[in-house]
């Protein structure tokens, strides 16, 4: 008896630290690039041209990034997304939330939640596709203004689908408790479902985050001026047309290599990704698999 518990707990302790050591290497290959990129930002010119800067920093300088400080191209980007993601992270989280709540009854309370639930799937599989899209934003008035890029995925079909199974698991006798009580659905969904659904709320405004954050493609067809180029459009834009095509570019790059700019920039873009995870990291898990499994 005391052979075979202690043979298992020689397993479990194995299990353990392999499991340990292959979360260990996962996250360094993740950060290796990161890392790459800052050192690549903070080396000398020769050195990145020469190819040897690996991933710590080569003849440590500050060029690069006093070179951005002075691009008014860059911030004017970065103003653009993050007015982006301001305004679509609170239109995506409102209107998810907003939607998912009746759609998470039964048909018994909503007898019409079966086919909004399908249309909702339906949409996701089947989109109207780019050039509609695009003819429609057009036809709006919508472009080179900052709603040609909030307004056409301000429903999120898979954060309401996450977000609705998630408030199905909660136990219905909380929301009974409060209507004995006297409290509308208005109240109930405030005071009791939002604080309750804070895991999912957390992991959709993350998506939501991430969506707008990254999104360029968008920020390329819809605009027809660069000055309204989003941060991720911006970047594509300067990485695609790397070579010096002015007076003014000539004198950046003789300051500073073209490549330590570009990861000056990309690593600058990576910043508030890397300082809001942690935040809603301890959410994640929770809000993904209780929203995703449930039925």
């Amino acid at each position: 008896m005391n052979s075979g518990l202690k043979s298992k707990g020689i397993g479990h302790r194995a299990f353990t630290v392999i499991n340990t050591l292959l979360m260990l290497a996962l996250s360094a290959v993740c950060l290796f690039p990161v890392i790459h990129i800052l050192s690549v930002s903070l080396s000398d010119q020769a050195a990145v041209a020469a190819n040897e800067v690996n991933l710590l920093p080569v003849g440590f300088t500050l060029a690069s990034y006093k070179v951005v400080a002075k691009r008014a191209a860059f911030w004017n980007a970065f103003g653009v997304s993050v007015e982006r993601v301001i305004l679509g992270v609170l239109i995506n989280t409102v209107l998810t939330v907003l939607m998912a709540y009746p759609l998470s009854k039964s048909e018994m309370k909503f007898r019409a939640r079966r086919y909004y639930v399908w249309i909702l799937i339906f949409v996701m599989v089947f989109d109207g596709g780019l050039i509609p899209n695009y003819i429609l934003v057009k036809d709006l008035g919508l472009f080179d203004t900052i709603w040609a890029l909030v307004l056409p995925g301000a429903v999120p079909i898979y954060n309401i689908i996450l977000c609705m199974n998630f408030m199905k698991q909660l136990p219905d006798t909380i929301e009974e408790a409060a209507m004995v009580d006297g409290a509308s659905y208005f109240q109930r969904f405030i005071r009791i479902v939002l604080p309750l659904s804070k895991p999912v709320i957390a992991t959709v405004t993350l998506f939501s985050f991430l969506s707008h954050w990254n999104s360029w493609f968008d920020g390329k067809i819809y605009n027809n001026k660069s000055v309204h180029y989003p941060l991720q459009t911006y970047l594509q834009n300067l990485i695609s047309n790397s070579d010096m095509t002015n007076a003014s570019d000539a004198i950046e790059n003789a300051l500073s290599n073209v490549k330590t700019l570009q990861a000056a920039q990309l690593f600058l873009t990576l910043l508030p990704i890397l300082l809001i995870y942690p935040f809603l990291q301890k959410y994640f898990t929770k809000g993904l698999t209780i929203g995703a499994v449930k039925g």
